[in-house]
């Protein structure tokens, strides 16, 4: 137990710690989410890259595993704009790389993953699963199914890299701000990437403390006990945590990612939209050199993904990793591997001990 007195939101979902297991499309897990929150914390899914029944079966499987609470995540993206010609000179500046692999290119791309906005079928599912925490990333849900997930109890939250951003979620009716910093990994949750500030946690967390009405949970490079305590401190009633439990061994991460993760000596992040059409931070791959290098404008996001996999299949099937999406945050060289179970009591732990220390 820490010496930290939970937020009411928190203290209404019966949490023991304010931690949050970032939700990870794709690497989270439904035994991920549950052994998080079975132990204290706020575990995550995301269905941001799934099919309607892979959702469903994963909100069910989570169900199944838990009986305390957990967030599901939705990407809620505007819906990309078909560019050929944008797409078809991406798919062609790639098509040596295809080529050292013995594989062609795809003829076109198409929008992996579905978005939520206008997504009757997605909304009408989760109001049906009653999940009790709900998030958004990349934008903001429709007043409609907002007023209907609140009917029904359910808190909700939603991502902000700026002030703009936390100020509409704010008038939006939103219950919980998510303040993310630069430094996480994988996709932040800004709005519009052309307008992207690249603030960092520590000065986001603090501008949204006092400038908005909303309890701030803090994310972004934060991976022990001692960074928890550090956003405590500056006002956050939590953290959010991604990076720090990808080696769990209850997360989807394959052998080749854990490693990477844990490859203390080479773990370099940067941000690239080279893999999926949106700036997202990783361990640093051929993708980000490709995209660095690329003269053209690249399509929208999730169309750029569509090559991107294609192209980590075709690497991958001969061995290859360079162009695998290793998602990471700034404080992966602080990753361990612990099941995640253990790695929420031991940061209950060091967070006492920082506060502890701290007076």
């Amino acid at each position: 137990m820490t010496h930290t007195t939970l937020a009411p939101w928190m203290q209404r979902l019966g949490l023991r710690h304010p931690i949050i297991q970032a939700p990870m499309t794709g690497t989270a897990t439904p035994q991920l989410a549950a052994a998080v929150s079975n132990a204290g914390a706020l575990g995550s899914i995301g269905l941001g890259a799934y099919s309607l029944e892979k959702s469903k079966t994963d909100i069910e499987h989570t169900q199944s595993l838990t009986s305390g609470p957990f967030n599901v995540n939705l990407f809620y993206h505007q819906h990309p704009q078909a560019d050929a010609q944008r797409e078809q000179a991406w798919l062609e500046y790639l098509a040596p790389e295809f080529a050292r692999f013995g594989a062609t290119a795809p003829a076109r791309l198409q929008a992996v993953y579905p978005s939520a906005l206008g997504n009757t079928a997605l909304q009408q599912l989760i109001l049906a699963q009653r999940p009790a925490v709900v998030s958004f990333h990349f934008g903001l849900p429709e007043p409609d199914f907002l007023a209907a997930l609140k009917a029904y109890g359910c808190i909700t939250l939603a991502c902000a890299t700026d002030l703009d951003e936390a100020l509409a979620i704010e008038q939006a009716g939103i219950d919980v701000v998510i303040a993310q910093g630069v430094e996480a990994g994988g996709h932040r949750g800004v709005f519009d990437p052309a307008r992207d500030q690249m603030l960092g946690t520590l000065a986001l967390v603090q501008l949204l403390v006092q400038r908005t009405r909303l309890p701030v949970v803090a994310a972004g490079g934060i991976m022990d006990g001692a960074g928890i305590a550090a956003v405590l401190q500056l006002g956050a009633c939590a953290a959010q945590m991604g990076t720090a439990f990808v080696p769990c061994p209850e997360s989807n991460a394959n052998a080749a990612y854990r490693q990477a993760l844990l490859n203390k000596e080479h773990a370099r992040t940067a941000v690239t939209s080279a893999i999926s059409g949106r700036p997202a931070r990783g361990l640093v791959n051929r993708l980000h050199a490709l995209g660095a290098a690329y003269p053209g404008s690249l399509p929208a996001y999730p169309q750029v993904y569509d090559a991107g996999k294609a192209l980590h299949q075709a690497a991958s099937a001969q061995g290859c990793t360079d162009f695998a999406p290793f998602w990471a945050g700034q404080g992966v060289a602080l990753a361990r591997a612990l099941p995640a179970a253990q790695l929420v009591q031991v940061l209950a732990a060091e967070l006492a001990q920082a506060q502890l220390s701290g007076g």
